[in-house]
């Protein structure tokens, strides 16, 4: 038994395969075997879990061939992707580069090539990391999750599916169909940044800005925080601050300081303490809203800026 928590090589437990060809044929299986089912997308989270016994589901629902979860779309409400989408995928998207700037820059730094030709946006999102890369700049967006279970379709903020570490808002019976992305507000600029133990690697912090200028004050601003608390965050109190100011210096310092107040210790924090996590926000906040307003005003950004 220790043997094989050690080889992550193997799985080493028996379970169940199911390959369903439709969201249809995925939810009866999730409502025959509710919590002891776990879905497969990419495999790049559950996988590793499993081999090292972490969770050991007695059914895997394997949902790659299910067409309905993937690609992406525009509709008159926004961009519609699909939970079951690779992250490559959005990376090669010029619809995705183009009206959701901030989902790209994000989705690019995201582990390594090999890694985003498996994981998938949905994925990304139901494990529901503090950190996870994806989730800061769709918050910011103010995106939806549209959720489908024996009940039916529901659709919720993103910013109430994630309910703590490792935990979301679906039910065992249900799963995340796509995500739902409204526009960008016209002449916006937007940031995300992250720090992380190597460029591969997750994020320690991660921040996610869309902000919009009425001349030189802020008409509209979205700050979105991770690996700060045990969620992915909106910071609406920063938000709040920042509408009907100029960005001065001492403007921006004081809303850096409003999202570092953000920080919630977490009983196991084990890439860096809250100190360090403080900092980080604090610096992140302001040169996300630095650069997000020197491209608004067209400006080159610096490649050591990103």
């Amino acid at each position: 038994m220790y043997i094989n928590k050690l080889n992550t090589h193997i799985i080493p437990f028996k379970f169940e395969y199911h390959a369903p060809k439709s969201v249809e044929e995925a939810v009866e299986l999730l409502s025959r075997y509710g919590e002891e089912a776990s879905i497969l997308a990419g495999g790049t989270d559950l996988l590793v879990k499993m081999k090292q016994r972490v969770i050991e589901p007695k059914h895997i629902i394997d949902i790659k061939r299910i067409k309905d979860l993937t690609g992406i779309r525009e509709e008159e409400d926004g961009i519609h992707i699909g939970a079951a989408t690779k992250l490559r995928t959005l990376e090669r998207s010029k619809l995705i580069e183009e009206k959701l700037p901030v989902l790209h820059e994000a989705v690019i730094t995201m582990g390594s090539v090999q890694i985003r030709n498996m994981a998938t946006i949905g994925g990304n999102l139901c494990n529901a990391s503090p950190s996870a890369d994806a989730a800061t700049p769709l918050l910011a967006l103010n995106a939806e999750a549209k959720i489908v279970g024996s009940e039916g379709e529901r659709i919720i903020p993103l910013e109430e599916f994630f309910i703590g570490p490792g935990k979301t808002a679906l039910k065992p019976d249900e799963m995340l169909a796509e995500v739902i992305s409204p526009y960008l507000p016209e002449n916006a600029g937007t940031s995300f940044m992250k720090i992380g133990w190597t460029d591969f690697d997750i994020a320690t912090v991660n921040l996610a800005v869309i902000l919009k200028l009425e001349g030189e004050v802020v008409d509209e601003c979205r700050i979105a925080l991770g690996g700060c608390a045990p969620t992915p965050i909106r910071v609406h109190k920063a938000e709040e601050f920042l509408r009907g100011k100029k960005l001065t210096d001492e403007v921006l310092e004081e809303a850096a300081n409003i999202v570092s107040g953000h920080v919630r210790p977490r009983a196991r924090w084990r890439r860096a303490p809250p100190e360090y996590r403080r900092a980080v926000s604090r610096a992140l906040t302001i040169d996300a809203l630095t650069i997000a307003r020197k491209r608004i005003e067209g400006l080159e950004v610096n490649r050591g800026e990103d």
